[in-house]
């Protein structure tokens, strides 16, 4: 597997985070607060704001700044403290036009010793407006460059290393044409190396069916790909039990986020976590426990700064629900064997590996 100071062996990778993010620049998605909290929401995080901040996280343009020295301070710290919680891996899924940081990357995991796998890919079109020309062809030839010879955008002192999956491919709703070329390129290049997919959908109940409508079409392999943010996109069951028919990984992967207000799309009720475990019990009702993945999708400076919604979250703070099997091919839920079940399907791609699972260890 390629993780950003070498290849790890798979016995190796230990508990896996498969959605997060060290570094990444969210500024474009600013939403101005209602006026009457414009008060609470401008600087720092402190105790005079954090309620209104949880609810509000998009409307403070110094919490969308993930990726400055005083971010980098708390993340560095909250692997380390995740690393110490028995976490064994993060899949750090931030792509073109999101301002990675395989520096912070590489000294989280020197750090920590939590190994930290690097994504490649093409982000939504919002994020690169100066790029929205890119070819299909220029969008496989960097996805092949990263993973295969190195990554490009790595600062000179920052160790020489290679991504190990596409991710995340981002795209909104509708999907624009620059985001269709980034899924037909991940597509090509999936059927190529045989590696695996990460995708971020737009904000309607249509957009994962699209996505994978689009890649299949392209030849990628379905069993290769997760799709994120499932909690929040499909938040009906009987979407979400069709959804899981393709064969690909449904992710609920905003554990933490728990606010009765969905900032980036109001007619979304964001569920709880117990509502998110629910819906990893029905899909083990349905005998598709192996195809869920849980993770929690940092990408603002509130949710460092604040421990109780960090890395550590679903080691710490999450109780696991023990003795429970809906079906006899599979483990109770949110226990070890749930890890290790879901940890059976790793994919091999020139040296590289992606383990796919996390849970909470009974």
């Amino acid at each position: 597997m390629n993780a950003v100071l070498g290849p790890v062996a798979a016995p190796k990778l230990g508990r896996t985070l498969t959605h997060e993010h060290l570094a990444l620049n969210f500024e474009k998605f600013y939403l101005p607060p209602p006026p009457k909290l414009e008060k609470f929401l401008k600087g720092s995080i402190g105790l005079d704001n954090v309620g209104v901040l949880r609810q509000h996280p998009h409307g403070n343009r110094y919490n969308l700044r993930f990726d400055d020295a005083e971010s980098a301070a708390a993340v560095l710290e909250d692997v380390q403290f995740y690393g110490a919680s028995g976490g064994g891996t993060i899949c750090e899924n931030s792509s073109q036009g999101l301002n990675r940081q395989l520096g912070l990357m590489q000294r989280c995991s020197r750090s920590s010793g939590v190994h930290v796998v690097a994504g490649t890919g093409f982000y939504v079109a919002l994020t690169a407006p100066s790029a929205r020309t890119t070819s299909e062809e220029q969008m496989y030839d960097l996805m092949l460059e990263e993973l295969t010879i190195g990554c490009r955008d790595r600062d000179p002192s920052t160790q020489a290393c290679k991504a190990g999956f596409i991710g995340e491919v981002g795209s909104a709703w509708p999907i624009e044409d620059y985001e269709r070329r980034a899924i037909r390129a991940t597509a090509r290049l999936q059927a190529e190396l045989g590696c695996p997919v990460s995708f971020h959908p737009g904000r309607d109940r249509r957009a994962p069916f699209e996505i994978m409508r689009v890649y299949q079409e392209a030849g990628g392999r379905a069993d290769k790909a997760v799709m994120s943010h499932l909690d929040r996109t499909l938040t009906r069951s009987e979407d979400l039990l069709e959804f899981a028919e393709l064969g690909c990984y449904c992710q609920q992967d905003l554990f933490g986020l728990e606010v009765s207000y969905y900032q980036l799309h109001p007619e979304t009720d964001m569920p709880s976590d117990a509502q998110r475990i629910d819906r990893v019990k029905l899909l083990a009702a349905e005998g598709r426990l192996d195809r869920a993945l849980i993770s929690h999708d940092i990408h603002t400076k509130h949710r460092t700064q604040l421990r109780a919604l960090s890395l550590h979250r679903l080691f710490v703070n999450m109780v696991a629900i023990k003795g429970r099997k809906t079906s006899s091919k599979n483990p109770p839920i949110l226990s070890h064997e749930f890890v290790i079940q879901n940890h059976a399907d790793i994919v091999s791609c020139v040296a590289m590996v992606f383990v796919v699972g996390l849970m909470v260890q009974v």
